[in-house]
């Protein structure tokens, strides 16, 4: 997982890699508690911020998940449930802001 295009590590288009190959997540039903996972799994503390839009601009490879739900206990973004399955969508790209690394 990484974040792309923010001011930082710990901000931006959130992508995963899949096969070697990066992609995106899309917006749909994203929110707070999926930030928070990704600022989790990356070290980056807690999501103050979850964009939806493509605040962070549009990816280049195929938005691997959509409608994705993390309750908060899963320990990667791919175990929230649930999605589409890999490459299924119909959206924009999803963003985070974590606590660590933002700017005030």
């Amino acid at each position: 997982i990484r974040l792309v295009s923010g001011s930082g590590l710990c901000d931006g288009r959130v992508e995963i890699s899949i096969n070697d190959q990066w992609g995106t997540v899309c917006d749909d039903l994203w929110d707070i508690n999926d930030g928070d996972m990704v600022c989790r799994q990356m070290g980056c503390g807690r999501a103050v911020s979850a964009p939806q839009g493509s605040r962070f601009g549009p990816g280049s490879g195929t938005i691997y998940l959509d409608d994705v739900v993390c309750s908060g206990s899963e320990r990667s973004l791919t175990k929230c449930s649930p999605h589409r399955g890999l490459g299924v969508n119909n959206c924009d790209h999803a963003g985070v802001v974590c606590s660590v690394g933002s700017i005030p």
